[in-house]
């Protein structure tokens, strides 16, 4: 499988281009501050044609380029949880106005923002196949209301196969050695608690983690190491 990751210009946040080989079409997940040209340059140096945009939820760290990227010479549509939709409308609301003025004093430029069009709302336990890949999708709220979990077989060109067979990008629910917060609008500790024991849990121990930021990890790494899971 072809993955390449991208970092925002903001936050750090991890974008991340998939695709079943070069030349074909991909995926690309999370789309933040800054990243609409690499991202053009990962699909013209691999040859890769977009056919989706997956967003593990709604915080503007991981849509700020939503739109211009689903806009892009060919349009796709982004995939949402049914719970974070609201959040497509104008995350920009949601953020105080000092961050605001940080971000702009930061980047040179007042902060917009423009609804994608033709948003595909997705569910718990649903299946979707795009660009050639059946990608899972696992609700785990407590980030957000909508957060998820996107799973699928496979794993990164050059990691041994015989040691990791899945891939799971887990946006801001699980992080190396840590998870996201839950002190945030729409945040609930206590549905991290239960989407921690519940659903990352029993997450195969084959499986490589891609988290919303940060580098990547593996669930037998998190299961042994990650304060947060012990005791679960």
């Amino acid at each position: 499988m072809f993955v390449r990751s991208i970092v925002a210009d903001a936050f750090a946040t991890n974008c991340y281009v998939l695709a079943p080989a070069e030349g074909e079409e991909c995926l690309i997940v999370d789309p933040g501050i800054g990243v609409e040209q690499r991202v053009q340059d990962v699909l013209a140096e691999h040859r890769l044609r977009p056919a989706a945009v997956l967003l593990t939820h709604g915080h503007l760290d991981h849509v700020y380029a939503v739109t211009p990227v689903c806009g892009g010479t060919t349009a796709v549509s982004p995939f949402i949880h049914t719970d974070d939709r609201y959040r497509l409308r104008d995350p920009l609301s949601s953020l105080g106005p000092e961050l605001v003025l940080a971000l702009e004093q930061q980047f040179g430029r007042s902060a917009t923002w423009t609804e994608p069009e033709d948003v595909v709302e997705i569910a718990d336990a649903q299946e979707i196949e795009l660009a050639g890949m059946r990608i899972g999708v696992a609700h785990a709220p407590g980030h957000t209301e909508g957060s998820v979990l996107f799973t699928t077989t496979g794993v990164p060109e050059g990691i041994p196969s015989d040691e990791l067979d899945r891939t799971v990008i887990s946006g801001d629910v699980l992080f190396a050695g840590s998870i996201g917060r839950t002190d945030l609008p729409g945040g609930d500790a206590a549905a991290m608690q239960r989407s921690l024991r519940d659903v990352v849990l029993p997450l195969a121990d084959t499986s490589l983690v891609l988290p919303g930021h940060g580098p990547a990890t593996t669930m037998v790494r998190e299961r042994r190491t990650n304060p947060y899971l012990s005791g679960l």
